[in-house]
């Protein structure tokens, strides 16, 4: 039987596990895998939160300024593929999964934060407009306005809207009709992707020299 809502956490999560694992078959598994996630969700932003601030501090600084939901969002994301092919047996077992994929998460974050190589000064005084002639601009601004180009259109769309227009985030919230928080998560996404893109395009002279 699917547990309800009085019922605890603990107790919840264990009924979800031995109906899992009792079935056969993507179709049959999906729901109920839905539903554990769904019963388990506060006691994994808990444990998103507590592991984000307590062991990976500098994620909620800039550029990146992770935050608990986001975290949880990938995780649960995560779990959602693991669970097809793994089957905790019991609750310790599932916390320990997920767990192992918070880790996983913000260790990746945290190695493709000190890969890359911030402009950050450009990125900060970015007052380029992009019907600029292209002769007009360093060669800094270039490759700014092109990783801007090439940003997923929600993210390039907020980034304009508040770094190139000049908008404050609530205003760009009213203008997309979309939340605050939506407004920032957008926002951050799109510096930690510029971040990335303009450290794999450095110029020749911000590279090592390793002759």
């Amino acid at each position: 039987m699917v547990p309800k809502d009085g019922t605890c956490t603990t107790a919840a999560v264990q009924q979800y596990l031995g109906e899992l694992a009792g079935v056969h078959g993507d179709s049959f598994a999906d729901p109920i895998i839905r539903g554990l996630l769904a019963r388990a969700v506060g006691r994994l932003h808990m444990l998103c939160a507590t592991l984000l601030h307590q062991s990976y501090p500098r994620l909620t600084q800039p550029p990146l300024n992770l935050q608990t939901e986001e975290l949880l969002s990938s995780v649960v994301e995560r779990l959602l593929k693991a669970l097809e092919k793994v089957r905790p047996e019991n609750v310790r077992q599932f916390f320990a999964l997920a767990n192992q994929h918070m880790r996983w998460e913000l260790n990746d974050l945290a190695r493709r934060l000190d890969q890359s190589v911030p402009d950050v000064e450009l990125l900060d005084s970015l007052a380029v407009a992009p019907e600029s002639s292209g002769s007009e601009l360093s060669e800094g601004a270039r490759r700014i306005l092109k990783a801007i180009e090439d940003l997923p259109e929600s993210e390039r769309e907020v980034f304009s809207l508040v770094r190139i227009q000049g908008m404050t985030q609530a205003e760009a919230a009213d203008v997309m009709g979309i939340s605050l928080k939506t407004i920032q998560r957008r926002l951050n996404r799109s510096l930690f992707l510029l971040t990335e893109a303009l450290s794999n395009q450095q110029p020749r002279e911000y590279q090592s020299d390793e002759a």
